[in-house]
């Protein structure tokens, strides 16, 4: 079997975030729906950071300033999920406007989901060779096992700063995560 392409990771990527938003609005209790909750945010919060310290490097240096375009795009519309996350992360999902930011949160992402998939990725995978989109989809699985698992809107999301803020908030993130309940079912790797 060979190694999968980075819109082949990516994709999974988002097909799990799908899956906890599925689950969270499916759950009957309060404890399975903060379950869900945690889970999505520690997710999305991977996911958007490693494609900012991976994808997003790629798709510039590749494609010179039509790519430099394209991710001031998508870092705008993941500074938008961020603060979504940031907001809903903390807030119980009970609270009456819990429901209306979870739909926000997920339609715009849903929207930075489809230009991703319709536009970035097939100009990304144009450029790339297939053994370079491999390597970038594992630099990507290797950069979500370092990134923080919360949302932090407020710290830079351009290389070299976000390194940086990533390095700082990781930690922190990973030892409150031991705090957090999270679904049985979901082994967080």
């Amino acid at each position: 079997m060979s190694a999968k392409t980075l819109s082949e990771v990516i994709g999974e990527d988002h097909a799990r975030l799908d899956h906890c938003y599925d689950q969270l609005k499916a759950a009957t209790t309060l404890q399975s729906r903060i379950e869900w909750r945690n889970q999505l945010a520690w997710n999305l919060a991977r996911h958007a950071i490693s494609e900012e310290l991976t994808w997003y490097p790629a798709i510039e240096k590749y494609m010179g300033q039509e790519g430099t375009d394209m991710v001031n795009l998508d870092r705008a519309q993941h500074q938008a999920v961020k603060e979504d996350l940031y907001e809903l992360q903390s807030m119980s999902p009970d609270a009456p406007s819990f429901d209306p930011l979870l739909e926000k949160l997920i339609k715009d992402l849903h929207e930075h989901i489809h230009h991703e998939k319709t536009e970035d990725m097939p100009k990304t995978e144009e450029v790339l060779s297939r053994e370079e989109s491999q390597a970038l989809a594992r630099s990507f699985e290797r950069t979500k096992m370092i990134t923080p698992t919360r949302s932090h809107p407020s710290a830079p999301n351009k290389p070299y700063f976000e390194n940086f803020a990533v390095m700082l908030a990781a930690p922190i993130d990973k030892f409150a995560d031991l705090l957090r309940a999270f679904p049985e079912e979901h082994s967080k790797m």
